[in-house]
C-alpha cells in the first residue's frame, strides 16, 4: 500500500502532464492512471509493472488525433479518443489471439534508442511554448523551431518563473533525493502559489475546471476506425514494447516469468476498458515502475492502490487541481521526457558497433523529419533491413585441422600451420540459407572452388539451422552443374527433411550424405590414400 501510494504521488501528476501532450483534457489522464492499472493489477504476469499513460504514447496519441480531429472539437476529440485507445486494445487482443508477442522484438535496440531520442525532442519542443506562455501553431518540426524563436520576444514572465521554479524543485529533489515524489511536491506546491498569489489574473494560464466524479462511459465510432487504425497499429506496437521492456528490467530472482501473451491480454483489455470509461492508451513505464519497486512494491496491490488514489483524485480534489498552471505540468513532462534523449546510449552503441549507431540517427531524424507516427514505420523499417543486411552475407569458412590434434575449425591467419587435405575443400557456412543470402553463399562457394580447384567439396552444414525452398534449389541446381564432386555432410534434421523431400539425396547417393566433417577427411583419404595433408 506504502508502495502504490508513493506510485500515485508520481504516476497522477504525470498522467495529467501527459494527457495535454496529447491535446486532451487533464482529466483524461485521471482517468487513464485509474481504469487501465486496474485492469492491468488483476491480469498483469508482473508482479510491479506500473501501467498508465507514457511520454511516447501520448506524443503517438496527439500526432493520431490531431490528423482526424484537426479543429480540436472537444466532443469529437473525446469519440476519437475513444475510438483510438479501443483500436488500441483490440489489435493488443488479436496479438494475443495469434500469438504475436514476439513481434516487440521487431524494433532492434539501438533503432529504439534513436526513436525515443526524436521523441524527446518533439517532446521538448511541443513544451516550450507552455513554458513561455506562448500560443504556438503546430507545423512541422523545423517550422515549428522557427516559429518558436519568432514569438520569444513575447514570452510571459509570470509563466516563465512558474515554469523555472517547477523546473528548479524537480530536478532538485530527484537529484537530492531519487524516486521521491518530486511531481506531487511541485504539483501541491503550484497549487497553494496560484491560489495565493491568483497567478491565473497574473496571466498564467491553468488548468480550469476539471469534471468531478467518475468518468462518463464513452462509445468509440466505428465511422473513424478506418481512420485511425494504422496510427493504433503503431500505439499498440509501443504499448506492448515499452510494457515489455519495464516489466523485464524490474524482474526480481523469484519473481514468476513474464507471460508475452498474457502481457498482450492484460495492456489489450486494459486499452479497452479504459477507452470505455474516457482513458487514452495507455501501457507500462520505465519510471513509474521504477518508483514503485523502490519504495517495496512486491504485488499488484500496488496498483490498485495507485488506481484507488486516481479514483478520490477524481472525487475529492478535481476543483483544486483546476488552479495548476499549464507551465507547472509543462515543466512534469520535460523533466520526465529528458530521459529518452540518452546520449551515452548513442555513445555506447558508436563504440560497439558504428553501423547501428547509423541506425539510431537515422531514426531519430525519422521521428523529426516524418512525424512520429511514421517514426515507428522508419523504426520498423530500418530494424528489417538491419536484419536483413546481417543475414545477408553468412561466413562461409574454409574448415581445417590443427595440426598434430583431432581439432577442426576455420582457417584463418591466426592458425598458419593448421592443415587442409590435397584434392578436398571443406566448406561451413553459417546461418539460415533462404531466398536474401542464397546467391551470395553460392558466389562465395563457387569463387573457392575456383581459388582451390579440388576433386571433392564437402558442405558442412552443421551451422546452418534450416534452408528455404530458394536456397535448396539453388544447392540442386549447383550440384547438378558443377562437374566436382560435393558432399553434403552434418545435416540438421531440419536440412535433412528438406533435402530428403527434394529428392536431392537420390541425386547425390548416400555415399555422399556423411555424417559428419571427420568422417568426411577419413572418407577422402580411403578415396585416395595418397592424399597428404597440406
Amino acid at each position: 500500500m506504502v508502495a502504490g501510494l508513493t506510485a500515485a504521488a508520481v504516476v497522477l501528476p504525470k498522467a495529467m502532464a501527459f494527457a495535454t501532450v496529447a491535446g486532451l483534457p487533464v482529466a483524461v489522464g485521471l482517468y487513464t492512471a485509474f481504469v487501465p492499472a486496474l485492469i492491468y493489477g488483476l491480469l498483469g504476469s508482473s508482479r510491479v509493472l506500473s501501467v498508465s499513460s507514457t511520454t511516447t504514447l501520448a506524443i503517438l496519441t496527439a500526432a493520431e488525433l490531431g490528423s482526424v480531429v484537426p479543429d480540436g472539437d472537444p466532443a469529437k476529440l473525446a469519440t476519437a479518443t475513444a475510438t483510438l485507445t479501443a483500436l488500441v486494445g483490440i489489435l493488443l487482443l488479436a496479438a494475443r489471439l495469434l500469438k504475436l508477442g514476439f513481434v516487440a522484438s521487431f524494433i532492434s535496440l539501438p533503432v529504439l534508442t534513436g526513436f525515443k531520442a526524436g521523441i524527446g525532442v518533439v517532446i521538448l519542443l511541443d513544451q516550450a511554448p507552455k513554458l513561455l506562455g506562448l500560443h504556438v501553431a503546430k507545423q512541422s518540426f523545423l517550422a515549428d523551431v522557427v516559429s518558436l524563436v519568432q514569438h520569444l520576444p513575447a514570452t510571459s514572465l509570470p509563466t516563465l518563473a512558474v515554469a523555472g521554479t517547477t523546473l528548479t524543485v524537480l530536478v532538485g529533489m530527484e537529484w537530492l533525493k531519487p524516486h521521491a515524489p518530486a511531481p506531487l511536491v511541485t504539483v501541491a506546491a503550484a497549487l497553494i502559489a496560484s491560489w495565493l498569489l491568483d497567478l491565473g489574473a497574473a496571466g498564467v494560464s491553468t488548468v480550469g475546471t476539471i469534471p468531478q466524479g467518475l468518468p462518463s462511459f464513452s462509445l468509440p465510432d466505428p465511422a473513424l476506425a478506418q481512420a485511425l487504425l494504422p496510427g493504433a497499429m503503431g500505439i499498440a506496437l509501443m504499448s506492448f514494447t515499452e510494457s515489455i521492456a519495464a516489466a523485464r528490467a524490474f524482474v526480481r530472482p523469484g519473481d514468476p516469468p513474464l507471460d508475452a501473451n498474457r502481457e498482450l491480454v492484460a495492456t489489450g483489455l486494459a486499452n479497452l476498458g479504459g477507452a470505455l470509461l474516457g482513458g487514452m492508451p495507455a501501457g507500462g513505464g520505465t519510471s513509474q515502475t521504477g518508483v514503485v519497486r523502490a519504495a517495496g512494491g512486491r504485488t499488484q496491490v500496488a496498483s490498485l492502490v495507485t488506481a484507488g488514489a486516481a479514483l478520490a483524485t477524481m472525487l475529492f480534489l478535481a476543483p483544486i487541481l483546476s488552479l495548476l498552471p499549464q507551465a507547472t505540468l509543462a515543466a512534469i513532462v520535460i523533466v520526465y521526457s529528458a530521459s529518452l534523449i540518452q546520449p551515452e546510449e548513442f555513445r555506447a552503441i558508436y563504440h560497439v558497433r558504428h553501423m547501428e549507431f547509423r541506425w539510431a540517427i537515422v531514426a531519430a531524424l525519422g521521428v523529426l523529419v516524418f512525424g512520429t507516427l511514421q517514426g515507428i514505420v522508419v523504426a520498423i523499417v530500418l530494424s528489417l533491413l538491419g536484419l536483413a543486411l546481417q543475414t545477408a552475407h553468412p561466413r562461409v569458412s574454409i574448415i581445417a585441422r590443427k595440426r598434430g590434434a583431432d581439432v577442426l575449425r576455420p582457417l584463418s591467419p591466426e592458425h598458419p600451420d593448421d592443415e587442409t587435405f590435397e584434392g578436398l575443400l571443406i566448406l561451413r557456412p553459417e546461418g539460415r540459407l533462404y531466398f536474401a543470402n542464397a546467391q551470395n553463399v553460392a558466389d562465395r562457394i563457387r569463387a573457392l572452388v575456383a581459388d582451390r580447384a579440388p576433386r571433392v567439396v564437402a558442405l558442412d552444414l552443421s551451422r546452418v539451422p534450416d534452408i528455404e525452398y530458394s536456397a535448396l534449389k539453388m544447392l540442386q541446381e549447383g550440384v547438378r552443374r558443377t562437374d566436382v564432386t560435393v558432399w553434403l555432410v552434418d545435416l540438421n534434421p531440419s536440412v535433412l527433411d528438406m533435402v530428403r523431400r527434394a529428392g536431392l539425396d537420390q541425386e547425390l547417393g548416400l555415399d555422399r550424405l556423411l555424417f559428419n566433417t571427420r568422417a568426411a577427411i577419413a572418407r577422402y583419404r580411403e578415396l585416395h590414400p595418397r592424399s597428404a595433408p597440406d
